[in-house]
């Protein structure tokens, strides 16, 4: 099968050949014969040439509409892909946040127990002088230290 590129080439072979068989004609008669004969051969080589720029013209843009869907596929998973990634950028933002906000209340509950300790210690001395027994303390929550 000939591809899209052998079209110049046929039209120089086919026009190569015509310039012979004119010159032929021209070497064997009368310069008017030739003349007649040219000027059709010189239209159908124009219309000839045309047809086959025609040809590739409609060639190109026949595969220019088969890959475009395909192409616009591709553009489209890769817009998607720079989405995803853009997420788990995000994802990977807010859990770096999350886990400075864990640990932050971590230590704002250590405080916390630190000063009801700390303010406890007042009563348990004024309790135990007043000889009142210490009170058994409920357990503390799972997890804590």
């Amino acid at each position: 099968m000939a591809s899209a590129d052998d079209g110049p080439d046929l039209l120089h072979e086919w026009q190569h050949h015509m310039s012979e068989l004119v010159g032929s004609l021209a070497a064997a008669g009368g310069s008017v014969v030739p003349r007649q004969l040219l000027e059709p051969m010189q239209r159908q080589l124009e219309l000839t040439r045309g047809l086959a720029e025609r040809e590739r013209r409609l060639r190109r843009q026949l595969a220019e509409q088969l890959v475009a869907p395909v192409d616009a596929i591709f553009d489209l998973l890769h817009d998607s892909a720079a989405m995803l990634r853009s997420q788990a950028e995000s994802l990977q933002a807010a859990a770096h946040a999350l886990d400075e906000t864990a640990g932050l209340m971590r230590l704002q509950a250590e405080r916390f127990e630190q000063t009801v300790d700390t303010l406890r210690t007042p009563l348990e001395l004024a309790k135990a002088a007043a000889g009142v027994g210490p009170r058994p303390r409920a357990p503390r929550a799972a997890g804590a230290a």
